[in-house]
């Protein structure tokens, strides 16, 4: 998009400025023919075949690139020399008027080499002794050139600048591209594994639930009621799912505030119990790693709410030097593995959860999975901020 903007401005620049030749051109012409001595017929030539050559590219609208380009300028610059150094006294307050033209065009539309080309040729040129009135131009040619190659560097600074950001921008939209897919199949994986699965096993009760009222109306009662359980069950981990999909924000009250809104809304869906170890410290981090933390620490409540079966849960927050240290730890049935494991250990093995390793790597933080098989588990993070 930004590409395109930048080819349609330097369309019209070109268009402007071809319009402006021309009408330097013309003017030119008029002038030389009307006012100048009669012995000037060759520059009055010169001039007629320069307007024709402005009406020309007016015309055709030629990008200025490449050879193309530079032999435009060399032309323009040529015309400039011709017009101060040869032209009449007639036409010579036109010739000031044509070197602004020339460096706006130059400092437009090339680069800072070809600027600085045209205004040491040009200086050079009128620098030299020779009989005429070109030499009351002489001051103005070396400052506005100075003046022009001091802004084409510059603008060619601010160019190299902007693409660097353009370049970043378009990392950054691929970072978050590629974010959104990695949320979109964690969710995906979440749904299949926890509502989706539900529903098909409460389809499949309900099959079974209609057989026993056909043979057993006590038996069918007793299915009924685990069947209600189940949906109760069901429409408490929607809740939860639904929860999960909302944005965390940090809303400016600090990490610690937050994490403790977090643990409270946790405690009262789950109904087990959180000891939260951190103070009333603020702690001072990036608003995305704060973020991040968050997300974190609510899927690691989430997983013990899903399958640990646990009856407690800690949840500690120290800052140790430059890295924050987040720990969760319950005692649940832990993992079907033993032991502590590092996260490049957890990926070697293919164990733990996923979307945690994930967002661990994101944040350049270490991670260490404790799971006591019967005793619970235990998750230690540092997060550099």
């Amino acid at each position: 998009m930004w590409t395109m903007d930048f080819s349609l401005n330097r369309a019209q620049t070109t268009r402007y400025l071809s319009v402006a030749r021309l009408v330097l051109a013309s003017a030119c012409l008029l002038i030389q023919l009307f006012f100048a001595p009669v012995g000037t017929w060759l520059v009055t030539l010169s001039i007629g075949v320069f307007a024709v050559l402005s009406y020309y590219a007016l015309r055709k609208r030629h990008r200025l690139e490449g050879r193309f380009g530079a032999f435009v300028l060399f032309v323009d610059t040529l015309f400039f020399i011709l017009l101060a150094r040869y032209g009449s006294m007639e036409t010579l307050w036109l010739a000031p008027l044509f070197y602004i033209y020339l460096l706006l065009s130059a400092v437009s539309l090339y680069t800072p080499r070809e600027v600085l080309i045209v205004c040491v040729g040009c200086t050079l040129f009128f620098a030299t002794t020779h009989p005429g009135p070109q030499f009351v131009l002489r001051e103005t040619i070396l400052v506005a050139g100075a003046f022009a190659c001091a802004f084409s560097f510059q603008k060619r600074r601010l160019e190299q600048r902007l693409e660097e950001l353009m370049e970043q921008a378009h990392q950054s939209e691929d970072v978050a591209a590629a974010a959104r897919e990695a949320e979109q199949q964690r969710i995906a994986a979440d749904f299949h594994d926890g509502p989706l699965q539900s529903m098909i096993s409460i389809q499949m009760r309900l099959e079974i639930l209609r057989k026993l009222f056909e043979r057993d109306r006590n038996a069918g009662l007793r299915e009924l009621e685990q069947l209600q359980e189940m949906a109760k069950t069901q429409v408490r981990d929607m809740r939860t799912f639904v929860r999960n999909m909302r944005p965390l924000d940090v809303d400016g009250a600090g990490l610690t505030a937050a994490i403790r809104r977090l643990l409270d809304d946790f405690q009262k869906e789950s109904g087990i119990p959180v000891t939260f170890l951190g103070g009333d410290r603020t702690f001072s981090a990036a608003p995305e790693t704060c973020t991040d933390v968050l997300y974190m620490i609510r899927e690691a409540l989430h997983n013990v709410q899903k399958h640990s079966k646990a009856t407690r849960v800690a949840v500690s927050l120290e800052k140790v030097g430059k890295l924050l240290e987040i720990s969760v730890d319950d005692n649940g049935v832990g993992f079907h593995f033993s032991g502590t494991y590092s996260l490049d250990e957890l990926d070697l093995l293919r164990l733990g959860p996923i979307s945690l390793k994930r967002r661990a790597r994101s944040l350049g933080a270490e991670m260490l999975l404790e799971s006591r098989p019967g005793r619970g588990a235990g998750l230690k993070l540092r997060v550099p901020v």
